[in-house]
């Protein structure tokens, strides 16, 4: 599809909403029908998603529970929300965020990401944090352009934020247990409530994750070889309220995971296409490195936020401590060199592993209560990590590279209600970041520390304008800023270390949002363009597998997102949302090394590198399309029949940095379908579902550096599911 072409999808699938609810009328006998509220966070303040100068779409834990019913990880989410794509190379540990085109494709258990990934008001900066399980979640919200005024450094693109089930006063329990193709099977479940009536309330959640082994190893000849995974997770939350005045939350998380990291397969694409070939078996892979793809990750993390009304000015403090280690090991060419499938030059066997991470932070701020024209919030915030990473390449023995990270910030944002119609909103932030490496070991000789530092600040101004009580307009400017970044990988193959200097984002939004016709139909929308200075790129593979940080002079994209819903009659909710962005890089000297194998369809310099200006950015949705529905029939006076579906399709990402007829993927979808019996008052539901209903194979990345290889989707799982609530 052209551009004009993806623009006209978006224009159709507005016009598809509001055809929707010109028709809401014809259902005037369902009057007391109508959409729920729904809060967010996004300004770190309670407020309805329509008050909202921000583009931000909300995820809710029902919704949730149906995504990840075949037990996914935090992939799941991916293109389930207009604008937010996520991969990983790593398997069920370090995921990549994606928001509005920009993110990072380096694979690095080191690396920085422009997308910052919030559990419980505490960032996960690491990208094996951000890998947390999602269990016993209240809702996510993802927050679309920058967010760096309220949220720090590394927020370029945007935040994807979760909020658990707190401690309650009222006893909340709930549970859901799954079992389906593969074994997999899932429980989850939280309980609660008062210990010391309006003094103190606990909750503890817990989740197990299960799934067979299935993936046959042909070379070795061993049946169930790889392919499964047991993750387990717990979390303790207690709630003191010592006085009417004071709250204080203590928060403590524990994970484990132990299963299969990243499936590389290779030559799964044949020279020219970007076509699945006959050498893709989902159940079979040929390996003779890798020890069968291993993967280990232990995480804790402990947090205590504590809340104190002055009358009129709340004083909040976010004291949070994480710590994690693990590795993943894998065969990286996918097969067997000079046996196959397809030609494979040479063999790769690479583990890479984090060690003692430990991440401290601390944020202190003030707030105004909401009741005068004027709001306003200041504060500080304070980070400190610091870990080991190791690369075994298996041919020489491992470098261990040691990384830290310090930063402190100080911000303020204030709201004035100009008019009763009218409110401006301006923030600021101050950051300074600073990062060293040093390498503990390595078998090609010492090499010098390297250390980056960078102070900067981040501002937004956003005007909001209620045009009448349904329907507001706002438009967004922001300035947010990336850190400079440190990449060391390529010491343990014997190159030296990469780095990027800081990147900067200007970013201007305008958006509407709407309910009508009594709240049966939500239309929210936002257009957006932004420029980016130094974006900080990931150089990954080329003939040598390198891994090297890059900037690239500029960076420009534009888009548009929409976020729709529609309660056609008590029975029946529709939910669709759009978006569409369109990415380049500006730079006409910008070159990197290309693949082994595949057709690089940019032009080369002399060096035979690809020249990439005007390519779009890595792992960029052209458009990402989802649709939902729920439909119910009442059965009885206390329960119903139900039926759920939800789908997506994605249009043309680029894997790389430079274009080739291989690397890509294009027009992909996946849904998924849940039909069951549920009591109204929520308090138990059986079912059965499929996720991957149709056991579409999309290709989700890519390896280039010898030959073909890619990786792929989950398999369709079809199975029942069990919950109970009070």
């Amino acid at each position: 599809m052209t551009n004009q072409a993806k623009l006209r999808s978006g224009a159709a699938f507005g016009a598809l909403l509001l055809a929707a609810a010109v028709a809401a009328p014809a259902f005037a006998q369902d009057a007391a029908v109508a959409l729920d509220d729904v809060i967010v966070t996004a300004q770190k303040r309670s407020e309805n998603i329509q008050d909202v100068p921000v583009s931000v779409a909300a995820v809710s834990g029902e919704k949730l529970a149906s995504i990840f019913a075949a037990g996914e990880d935090v992939l799941a989410l991916s293109s389930r929300v207009p604008g937010l794509y996520i991969e990983s190379s790593n398997g069920r540990a370090a995921p990549r965020f994606y928001i509005r085109g920009l993110g990072n494709a380096d694979f690095d258990l080191a690396a920085s990401q422009p997308v910052s990934v919030i559990m419980d008001d505490v960032v996960l900066e690491n990208v094996v944090l951000k890998s947390s399980p999602v269990y016993d979640v209240e809702q996510v919200e993802v927050l679309r352009g920058p967010q760096g005024t309220l949220f720090g450094r590394n927020t370029t693109a945007g935040i994807v934020k979760f909020d658990t089930v707190k401690p309650s006063e009222d006893f909340r329990a709930n549970g859901t247990a799954t079992y389906g193709s593969y074994g997999s099977a899932t429980f989850e479940g939280g309980i609660g409530g008062a210990i010391v009536p309006g003094k103190l309330a606990v909750r503890a959640s817990a989740l197990y994750q299960h799934r067979d082994d299935y993936i046959d190893n042909s070379f070795t000849g061993v049946k169930d070889a790889l392919g499964g995974y047991d993750e387990k997770a717990a979390r303790l939350q207690i709630l003191a309220t010592p006085t009417e005045d004071t709250s204080i939350l203590a928060i403590a998380h524990t994970r484990s995971l132990d299963g299969t990291a990243a499936v590389f397969r290779a030559n799964i694409l044949t020279a020219g296409s970007n076509k699945i070939n006959s050498n893709f078996d989902r159940d079979k892979v040929s390996y003779n490195g890798g020890a069968n793809n291993p993967q280990e990750y232990d995480s804790t993390g402990v947090s205590l936020k504590i809340d104190h009304d002055f009358g009129g000015v709340k004083l909040t403090s976010i004291s949070a401590y994480e710590t994690a280690k693990g590795r993943s090991r894998g065969d990286i060419d996918g097969g067997v060199a000079g046996v196959g499938p397809g030609f494979i030059p040479f063999d790769s066997d690479t583990q890479d592993s984090i060690g003692d991470l430990d991440q401290v932070t601390q944020e202190i701020r003030l707030a105004s209560d909401t009741d005068g024209k004027l709001a306003w919030q200041v504060g500080a915030y304070y980070f400190k990590s610091a870990f080991t990473v190791s690369t075994n390449p298996f041919f020489v023995a491992p470098s261990t590279l040691e990384h830290k990270n310090t930063s402190w910030a100080v911000f303020g944002q204030g709201t004035y209600q100009v008019t009763d119609a009218l409110k401006v909103t301006a923030g600021v932030r101050w950051t300074d970041d600073d990062k060293d490496m040093e390498v503990l070991s390595s078998p090609f000789g010492a090499s010098a520390p390297v250390s980056v530092s960078d102070s900067q600040a981040s501002w937004d101004l956003s005007a909001f304008y209620a045009v009448s009580d349904d329907v507001s307009v706002y438009g967004k400017v922001a300035r947010g800023f990336r850190g400079p970044s440190i990449q060391g990988r390529d010491i343990a193959f014997g190159s030296p270390a990469s780095v990027a200097q800081s990147e900067t984002i200007l970013s201007w939004e305008a958006g509407v949002k709407s309910e009508l016709f009594e709240r049966r139909v939500r239309l929210n929308g936002a257009v957006f363009t932004y420029t980016i200075d130094d974006p900080q790129f990931s150089a990954v593979g080329g003939g040598s597998n390198s891994n090297r940080l890059i900037n690239a002079k500029k960076g420009e994209a534009y888009g548009v997102e929409l976020d729709g819903e529609w309660k056609v009659t008590s029975n029946l909710l529709l939910t669709a949302g759009y978006s569409y962005s369109h990415t380049k890089i500006k730079d006409s000297g910008l070159a990197v090394a290309v693949c082994a194998q595949c057709t690089v369809t940019d032009p080369l310099n002399g060096a035979g590198q690809a020249l990439v200006n005007g390519n779009p950015f890595p792992n960029a949705p052209e458009y990402i399309l989802n649709f939902g529905a729920r439909y119910n029939v009442p059965v009885g006076a206390n329960g119903e029949l139900f039926a759920e579906t939800d789908w997506f399709r994605q249009g043309y990402t680029n894997l790389f940095l430079y274009e080739s007829k291989e690397f890509n993927s294009k027009d992909t979808f996946e849904g998924g379908l849940k039909l069951g019996y549920a009591r109204t008052d929520g308090a138990y539901e059986v079912a059965v579902f499929a996720r991957n209903i149709t056991n579409e194979v999309n290709l989700r990345g890519g390896i280039d550096f010898n030959n073909l290889t890619g990786f792929v989707n989950e398999p369709r799982v079809v199975g029942i599911s069990l919950s109970a609530r009070r």
